[in-house]
């Protein structure tokens, strides 16, 4: 199995954001992959409206990237500055991307 990182926004629409990255969790189980989902996690037990809260949770996620296999980016909602963020740090890593939609095509 390919250790994947997932990242789909999470702030703003928190409840809409929420369900869709548990389906695309689901999307990157279903493909065969093991899969984590740092802000589905962390923001359990880590505040994301306190800044030193979000910077170690920020932080234990990129930790994930030095040991993925690929982050793939779930894009039906776009791309937070977060994501963008999490796409700066697996290029400097040198860890493959993947950008994947589940309820549309790029084009649409």
């Amino acid at each position: 199995m390919k250790l994947v990182v997932l990242e789909s926004p999470y702030a703003g629409n928190v409840e809409r954001n929420v369900a869709y990255a548990r389906r695309a969790l689901r999307d990157c189980l279903r493909r065969g992959e093991a899969p984590i989902a740092s802000h589905l996690l962390i923001t359990q037990v880590l505040d994301d409206s306190v800044r030193e809260e979000r910077e170690i949770g920020i932080a234990a996620g990129v930790a994930w990237h030095r040991v993925a296999d690929l982050v793939v980016f779930y894009m039906d909602h776009g791309m937070s500055n977060g994501m963008a963020a999490a796409k700066a740090r697996a290029d400097s890593y040198g860890v493959a991307t993947e950008i994947r939609y589940l309820d549309k095509t790029p084009d649409a």
